[in-house]
């Protein structure tokens, strides 16, 4: 069966969301512990942990029977491992962007 490339996916791990402050017309608070690079990357570490806890809810409930619909299964895996992907391509970019940074010689 072949896959229709116009395929919508969703979810939560697809949205980019802006930054808290990057609206503002002033300058965002540096000190507050809700906006900045900092939160948005636990923000994001979070939401991969929680793809992964969902992925193995639904495979458990798979293998005991309790799941209902397969392909929801297999999607929340395949979300989960999209995801996994994504963050080990971009830790691979920043540590190879900063072994440059510290390679670079002034």
């Amino acid at each position: 069966m072949p896959i229709d490339p116009s395929f919508a996916i969703g979810g939560p791990e697809f949205r980019i969301d802006g930054l808290s402050g990057a609206d503002s017309a002033t300058e965002p608070d540096v000190t507050g512990a809700d906006n900045g690079f900092g939160a948005a990357l636990g923000k994001s570490l979070q939401s991969l942990g929680d793809s992964q806890v969902e992925a193995a809810e639904a495979a458990r409930a798979l293998a005991t029977g309790q799941a209902t619909d397969p392909t929801a299964v297999v999607m929340a895996v395949e979300r989960a491992q999209l995801a996994m992907q994504l963050a080990s391509q971009l830790r691979t970019k920043a540590v190879e962007s900063l072994q440059d940074i510290f390679h670079t010689q002034v």
